[in-house]
């Protein structure tokens, strides 16, 4: 079987910002959603996120928590929590387990008026991070997952953990 590579899509149009993951989403785009994150805490005009799931296979946990990142940005400047739209069983569960439900409003299909973004989208290109920035940017999402549930504390301690340990200069 063969594995689509991950790539984000993302356009903004009308107050609305729509973020579109395809394939396998993996940690090598973390620093492309971080920044994505980042620009939506200050992006004046904005009414709506919606993070489009459709067509993602895959969506690691690291993805999972530069996407709750983007709840943490707009949390108290939106109306509506943001919304995930997503339709593939395996990710909708994912989803349910680590708690998203909380922190976005979670749906099978887009409403009309979010469908027609799909036009205007365009692909992102994927930032470089070095091994610091990658592990550094790992941990910021395990962390982040952690405090949205205990199931999620109880996962990632150790890999936080870890982490930490490995950040820690030598003496």
């Amino acid at each position: 079987m063969l594995i689509e590579e991950g790539r984000i899509k993302a356009a903004f149009d009308s107050g609305v910002f729509v973020l579109k993951l395809c394939g396998d989403v993996r940690l090598t785009l973390c620093a492309t959603l971080d920044t994505q994150a980042q620009r939506l805490a200050a992006t004046p005009g904005l009414q709506a996120v919606m993070i489009d799931l459709r067509e993602a296979t895959n969506v690691d946990s690291t993805a999972l928590g530069f996407l709750a990142k983007v709840a943490m940005a707009v949390k108290g400047r939106l109306e509506q929590p943001p919304t995930i739209i997503a339709d593939n069983p395996d990710v909708r569960q994912m989803l349910d387990v680590m708690g998203f439900a909380r922190f976005f409003t979670l749906m099978e299909a887009p409403l009309q008026a979010e469908a027609s973004l799909n036009d205007v989208l365009e692909e992102l290109p994927e930032e470089p991070a070095d091994e610091e920035g990658l592990r550094n940017r790992i941990l910021e999402a395990h962390r982040i997952l952690m405090h949205m549930n205990e199931h999620n504390r109880e996962q990632f301690q150790p890999l936080v953990e870890m982490l930490e340990s490995q950040n820690t200069p030598a003496i």
